[in-house]
């Protein structure tokens, strides 16, 4: 998922150019790493003169354009874990396919037992807040269950109530919340099944 994110951040030269790290400092709602990010359970390494701390990814998000970075920090490094037995992936809705700011964005993540049996779930909505979110009530609803396409059904609206999108020239708040739980029951069908990634 984070590797289908990148290849939609931007032009060919952004994307030769810029770095996951500006586009989480940057910290817009529609950055298109913060979602797999947030996903993959990522920690922010952020070094100043005083030393090196690691803050959770989504406790360095704090809002549009603003992030826990102190002035005389710099981000250094984003850390996260291998997830052994895992799917994911990167659902965009927007105008056209590349160079636009998404409407809204999921990323979706499941880990399953050898029977099948889902282990770790984790669901990312970005472009529907100041701030991407996860969907910690879907996801703890996942976890046991058979990883197949009837996970899908369980995406439900108030899923989608810890989002706070807004009205603007690409859609309305309504409709945005409507897209994400669409996209969110999309992600789930693509990320069940036995196969991995």
């Amino acid at each position: 998922m984070l590797r289908k994110a990148a290849l939609q951040i931007g032009a060919v030269q952004i994307q030769n150019r810029g770095t996951i790290g500006g586009n989480l400092c940057n910290a817009s709602p529609a950055a298109d790493g913060a979602p797999p990010l947030l996903a993959l359970d990522a920690r922010a390494e952020l070094v100043s003169p005083h030393g090196k701390r690691s803050v959770p990814l989504e406790e360095f998000l704090l809002g549009n354009r603003r992030t826990a970075r102190a002035p005389d920090e710099i981000l250094t490094a984003v850390i996260f874990d291998e997830i052994p037995r895992a799917r994911s992936v990167f659902l965009k809705l927007g105008a056209r396919k590349h160079l636009v700011i998404s409407i809204v964005m999921v990323a979706a993540l499941v880990a399953t037992d050898d029977e099948g049996f889902i282990t770790q779930a984790r669901i990312a909505v970005g472009s529907a807040s100041a701030v991407a979110k996860r969907l910690r009530a879907l996801e703890e609803r996942l976890i046991g269950l058979a990883a197949d396409s009837s996970i899908a059904d369980l995406v439900h609206p108030d899923d989608c109530s810890v989002l706070a999108p807004i009205d603007d020239l690409r859609a309305t708040g309504d409709y945005r919340r409507e897209a994400a739980q669409e996209l969110v029951g999309r992600a789930l069908i693509a990320v069940s099944g036995s196969a991995h990634e």
